[in-house]
C-alpha cells in the first residue's frame, strides 16, 4: 500500500464502534452480505434497449454467488431474440459479478443484468423469506404449462377498435362481440399444448381442436371476428 506523505506523518486514531453492513432478507436468514459469496437468491429483472425498440425479462437462481438458472424473455427485434440465446450461455456459472461486467450482447439484457443486480444485491428477490430459497428450475414455473412466455398482445385503432391477439392462454383465434360490437370474450389456442400434442402423436387438426379454448361469454357472442383479418 502506498501512502502520500502527509498521511504517513498523521497519527494513528483507534476506530470505536464496529459498524457492519445491514442485514439483507436472503432465502430465510438476514445476510451480513460483504463479498459476492454471500449472495443468494430467486429474482427478476426487466431492461431495455437504447433505442427502446424492445424488453427483456431476465431472471435468474443465484446460489452463493453464482447463477445456476437463467431464463432470458425478450420482446422486439429479432437481434435481441438470437442475442438471448447466447446470453443464457454466457450467463450460467458466473458470479453475478462477472455477469455484471460481462458484455450479454444486447443492451435489454445488459439493463436487465444491472437492475437485477442491484435488487438481488439489497436483498429484494422472490425468495428473501423462503427457507434455503428457490430450486434450481423454479424458473421453468413462470412458464407454465408448454414452457412458453406468457406474452399479451394487443392492438387498437381508433377507427376500427382493438384487437385481442395474443392472451395469457395462448394464440387469440376469435373475438366474441355483442350485438353493440362490443368484446365479451375471445376464442384461443395453446400453441405449447398444441406442440406437445403433435409430439405425442397427435395430427395437427387433432392437437389443434385439443388444444383449444375460450374465455367470458363466447357462447353468448353476436358474432365472432378474427381478429387478423376482421
Amino acid at each position: 500500500m502506498i501512502y502520500t506523505k502527509e498521511v504517513e506523518m498523521m497519527c494513528p486514531v483507534a476506530k470505536g464502534a464496529k459498524h457492519e453492513p445491514a442485514p439483507i432478507p436472503e432465502e430465510g436468514k438476514w445476510v451480513h452480505a460483504k463479498e459476492i459469496k454471500d449472495i443468494s437468491g430467486f429474482t427478476h429483472g426487466i431492461g431495455w434497449c437504447a433505442p427502446q425498440q424492445g424488453c427483456c425479462k431476465l431472471s435468474l437462481n443465484v446460489k452463493d454467488g453464482v447463477i445456476e438458472e437463467a431464463l432470458v424473455e425478450t420482446i422486439g427485434c429479432s437481434g435481441m431474440t438470437h442475442s438471448a440465446a447466447m446470453a443464457a450461455e454466457i450467463l450460467q456459472g458466473k458470479t453475478i459479478l462477472e455477469a455484471l461486467n460481462t458484455d450479454l450482447v444486447c443492451d435489454a439484457i445488459n439493463t436487465a443484468m444491472r437492475e437485477l443486480f442491484l435488487q438481488i444485491v439489497y436483498g429484494r428477490s422472490q425468495s428473501a423469506f423462503s427457507d434455503d430459497g428457490l430450486a434450481v428450475g423454479a424458473g421453468l414455473e413462470d412458464l407454465g404449462k408448454g414452457l412458453r412466455s406468457q406474452v399479451g398482445t394487443m392492438y387498437a385503432t381508433k377507427a376500427k377498435g382493438v384487437r385481442y391477439l395474443e392472451m395469457a392462454e395462448g394464440y387469440v383465434t376469435g373475438l366474441a362481440l355483442d350485438a353493440d360490437d362490443e368484446v365479451i370474450g375471445y376464442q384461443f389456442v395453446n400453441l405449447g399444448k398444441m406442440t406437445d400434442f403433435i409430439k405425442a402423436g397427435d395430427t395437427p387438426n387433432e392437437a389443434w381442436e385439443k388444444a383449444k379454448g375460450q374465455y367470458g361469454r363466447v357462447d353468448d357472442a353476436a358474432k365472432i371476428i378474427d381478429p387478423r383479418k376482421e
